[in-house]
């Protein structure tokens, strides 16, 4: 029987956890939920005005963040910020951080 070290679990514990959260259906996060407003979430990146959300660059999407667990095929999926709510692949909010 082979042994998880505590380090190794550490290093695995969000990703299933993302994993655990992503394998449920979520319901999909609104941008008029309050959590939204606080991060400047929006559903699609593509129709971010970039005046009004100086952090945004074009490319930056949900799907390349480090944030962002994908759900299969999904449309959508979960997110280490919005815990129980899924966002879309498509969207982007201010927390945006490339993946590694």
């Amino acid at each position: 029987m082979a042994l998880i070290s505590r380090r190794r679990l550490i290093q695995i514990a969000p990703l299933l956890g993302a994993g655990l959260a992503s394998a449920q259906s979520q319901p999909l996060l609104q941008e008029d939920d309050d959590e939204a407003k606080a991060t400047d979430y929006h559903a699609d990146a593509s129709k971010v005005d970039k005046a009004k959300s100086p952090k945004y660059a074009p490319g930056q999407t949900c799907a390349n963040c480090s944030l962002y667990a994908p759900d299969g095929d999904k449309p959508s999926g979960g997110c280490a910020l919005f815990y129980g709510k899924d966002v879309l692949a498509k969207g982007w909010c201010n927390a945006w951080a490339k993946k590694a």
